[in-house]
């Protein structure tokens, strides 16, 4: 039964109805429908039946002409073709309006069947249509409120937080000692000290770069005072985390507060505890200046939002070395290294932070990571010139390589024995027990992190970020930060906290690649969503968390540390100290 509001001159209906026959649902077999004009109904009702059909299961409009009755209701029978009918909706038109009826489906359950003694009755009101517009008007302008103070609060943040870095920018002042004399840059001033500078100097200009490789975090940075102890500080983003307890005057982990610097090549080398700076910036610095006319341009290696990272070729480099280093280089060939470039025009905070780079760079001295050679500060760009291994990185190194068995020897293609592969992951788990050692961070350990010399000799790097190569390996948070999550830790996914332990599991996930030749991304199976989904399952430790799989020549004894390493608590996570044991005394 439909009611109206007065008497109208209906011409047809239409009824949007199903027709999934192979689920006993038709359209109705037939309608008969009845006129009321005033108070009596009219005699003579109108009959129809549309067309049966059983080969279209679609959904459609059946229209059934009303043949221009007059009526202020109508009254409709409809019949079953099969033990079930689907409306959706049912339009009623006149000449003056139209007026529609729908009918929302069950949400769950079989369909609901309308039966033949059913009378249904459906009033259509103006004064309703008046009141759900209004409705509607006034959610529009609650929306409208809420969206604009969210805005305005943004504003305001953004506002405040540049105040704050202002400030920062005006505190902060960073020196560095260079032998025989100190190099002092003040954030007041605009530029370094003025030194010649070679007109035909590669390094002359450096061309702005693209947002590509941005730094993971703009946490505001400061220095706190060495008198003052790390305290807890819960799982702020990347910058502050627990203390944790101390072993021979040095943390089990490095958890204490870090200061970030923003890398030249999209991140940070080491995220650095904020007491080790300290200590640091007491120091001189023993590194030299390198004449820039002797880098000769060989290569780009990639660029980040700071500056670029070359390879070239440096003259004379030995002279600027260690004796113990330099006895393993020819004096009479050029040396090729990687040169970090600060961008000319880079900000305050950016300049400072390379020469804090520089500062923590010098300090690091071990066999198994890349080493400052040299740099030149006295003019723009800042350079620092660092080793840079022949054979390239390891996973470029290892995707070009096969494992020794029957197929590669017949291919002829070349091959890396498993205890290669071994000695490998050895070295790169020494170089990061010296890191640790040292209360330092890595933050983005990867075989594309980690440069091959000769004889297999593996040195840790920082520069894989910057290269399009491995874009791919970094997942943009909201269009700016990108973070490498496939090899990151899930308290570092979701928690921001970024330390030794989430080193050591960016450790087992880069013996997976080595063990694997690098012939597939981590979790390549699973989408950048679906490994957050399963950081997750991590955290939630109800059993349903992926891991990595054993790799075919990876046996039981290493696939069991590399689960270790990604065991959920990281107290229970192994050191790196107990990791180079382990890969020492595992049999080849």
């Amino acid at each position: 039964m439909f009611e109206f509001d007065r008497t109208r001159n209906f011409t047809t209906m239409k009824v949007h109805c199903n027709n999934m026959f192979t689920h006993r649902v038709k359209t109705f077999r037939k309608v008969v429908c009845f006129f009321r004009s005033e108070s009596d109904w009219e005699p003579a009702p109108v009959s129809f039946s549309p067309v049966t059909d059983d080969v279209n299961p679609s959904a459609r409009f059946v229209t059934v002409s009303l043949l221009n009755h007059m009526a202020s209701a109508i009254k409709c029978q409809y019949y079953f073709a099969d033990v079930w009918m689907m409306f959706s909706e049912i339009t009623f038109q006149s000449d003056t309006a139209v007026y529609n009826t729908t009918l929302a489906p069950p949400k769950t359950g079989p369909p609901t069947s309308t039966q033949p003694g059913d009378d249904p009755t459906h009033k259509i009101d103006d004064s309703n249509t008046r009141i759900l517009i209004g409705c509607l008007v006034a959610i529009i302008f609650i929306l409208v409120a809420i969206i604009v103070i969210i805005l305005w609060r943004q504003v305001w943040q953004k506002m405040l937080e540049k105040a704050s870095r202002r400030m920062l920018d005006d505190e902060l002042t960073a020196s560095l000692s260079i032998q025989s004399e100190t190099l002092t840059y003040n954030n007041n001033n605009n530029s370094s000290s003025p030194s010649e500078q070679e007109s035909n100097s590669t390094y002359e200009r450096i061309f702005p770069l693209g947002p590509d490789y941005q730094e993971p975090s703009r946490l505001i940075r400061k220095l706190p005072e060495f008198s003052q102890p790390a305290e807890e500080a819960g799982t702020s983003a990347a910058s502050k985390s627990s203390q944790a307890s101390t072993q021979e005057g040095v943390p089990h982990y490095a958890e204490a507060d870090i200061v970030n610097l923003q890398g030249v090549t999209g991140s940070n080398t080491y995220a650095v505890p904020a007491i080790t700076m300290d200590l640091l910036s007491g120091k001189d610095v023993a590194v030299e200046e390198f004449p820039r006319k002797l880098l000769t341009f060989k290569e780009k290696l990639g660029e980040g939002q700071f500056g670029e990272v070359h390879l070239c070729e440096a003259e004379g480099m030995q002279d600027f070395m260690d004796e113990d280093f330099a006895s393993e280089t020819s004096d009479s060939q050029p040396m090729l290294v990687a040169v970090k470039m600060l961008r000319a025009d880079a900000n305050k905070n950016a300049r400072n932070d390379f020469l804090k780079e520089i500062k923590i760079m010098s300090r690091l001295k071990d066999p198994n990571i890349i080493r400052l050679l040299a740099v030149c500060i006295c003019s723009d760009p800042l350079c620092m010139i660092t080793e840079y291994m022949e054979n390239g990185d390891l996973n470029q190194f290892l995707s070009r390589h096969e494992p020794e068995d029957l197929m590669a020897l017949l291919s002829n293609a070349p091959t890396v024995s498993y205890s290669n592969l071994k000695y490998m992951a050895t070295q790169i788990a020494s170089g990061m027990k010296y890191l640790s050692s040292l209360n330092f961070v890595h933050r983005d350990l990867a075989t594309r992190n980690c440069l091959v010399g000769k004889n297999y000799t593996i040195k840790i790097a920082d520069f894989g970020m910057s290269r399009n190569l491995y874009s791919g390996d970094y997942y943009r948070i909201q269009g700016r930060a990108v973070l490498p999550i496939r090899w990151m830790s899930w308290e570092s996914i979701l928690l921001g906290k970024f330390t030794t332990a989430s080193d050591v599991w960016a450790f087992g996930v880069t013996l997976w690649e080595t063990l694997t030749f690098c012939k597939e991304q981590p979790y390549s199976q699973l989408t950048d969503e679906q490994v957050i989904e399963n950081t997750g399952e991590f955290f939630r430790d109800q059993k349903r968390q992926i891991y990595l799989p054993q790799p075919a020549i990876c046996p039981d004894a290493l696939y069991k540390l590399m689960l270790s390493c990604w065991r959920r608590n990281t107290k229970e996570r192994p050191s790196f100290q107990e990791i180079h044991r382990t890969l020492l005394e595992c049999p080849d």
